[in-house]
């Protein structure tokens, strides 16, 4: 008798378990994704020289949609005070666990909608990353 109901008290949390974190991943994201990226991309930026005063807005964020599949889906997005209509993207590289800087961008415009800018700025980087390419699963 014991033993089954052990086996009850398993199934039991396991069928409760489940749902709930798949809820928790859908509402929150990957929680491991979201340490890695929270970790990597600030010493990445703060080795480039950046510090949290030049930021107007730097934080976890996920996409969407999905991007490159080379990258865990993950974003860390940065706004500089110096630059506040672009929002610059980072991601991590799923071997190496590498920064790289997307190069598309968030560009808001005098009329209040955000486009897509994929040119040279002020804070990009030497080589960048398409966050579109390479996206088949």
């Amino acid at each position: 008798m014991s033993k089954k109901i052990s086996w009850l008290l398993v199934l039991g949390v396991f069928v409760l378990l489940v749902p709930v974190s798949f809820l928790y991943v859908l509402n929150n994201g990957n929680p491991y994704t979201k340490y890695i990226i929270s970790r990597y991309v600030p010493a990445h930026l703060k080795e480039k020289g950046y510090n949290k005063n030049d930021f107007k807005e730097n934080n976890y964020g996920e996409f969407k949609y999905l991007i490159n599949k080379d990258f865990y889906q993950g974003e860390y997005m940065v706004i500089f005070k110096d630059e506040p209509n672009l929002t610059y993207y980072y991601g991590v590289t799923k071997k190496g666990k590498e920064v790289k800087q997307f190069c598309e961008k968030d560009i808001l415009l005098k009329d209040g909608v955000t486009d897509l800018l994929e040119g040279k700025t002020k804070h990009s980087e030497e080589q960048c990353i398409s966050s579109l390419k390479n996206r088949s699963r």
